[in-house]
C-alpha cells in the first residue's frame, strides 16, 4: 500500500530532512519525491510505502500534521485508497 504526502508553506532549512526522518522513524519506505522553492514558498509531494508501518496510518498522518504545525507546514497524508476510490465513480 502507498500513501501521498503533500508538505506545502514558506521555505526553510531542514524540511525534507524533517519529514523523511520522520516517515523513517515509522518504517514508511519513500519511493517518489519531488519539491520545489516559488519564490520564498516550499512544495513537496512524495509517495511513501506504507505496508510496514509501525503505527496505524491514522496515528501516522496525525503526527505529520502535527510535525508541519510545529514548523508552520500544511502537511498531509492521504492513503492510496482515497485515489483509487474517487477515479472509480
Amino acid at each position: 500500500m502507498k500513501a501521498v504526502i503533500t508538505v506545502t508553506g514558506k521555505d526553510s532549512v531542514g524540511i525534507i530532512a524533517a519529514v523523511s526522518a520522520f516517515c523513517a522513524e515509522k518504517d514508511a519506505n519513500i519511493t517518489e519525491i519531488t519539491q520545489n522553492v516559488l519564490s520564498e514558498y516550499f512544495a513537496m509531494i512524495m509517495i511513501v510505502e506504507i505496508d510496514k508501518l509501525t503505527v496505524p496510518f491514522a496515528d501516522f498522518a496525525a503526527g505529520l500534521a502535527a510535525l508541519g504545525s510545529a514548523r508552520g507546514l500544511d502537511i498531509r497524508a492521504m492513503h492510496e485508497d482515497i485515489f483509487n476510490t474517487m477515479h472509480h465513480i
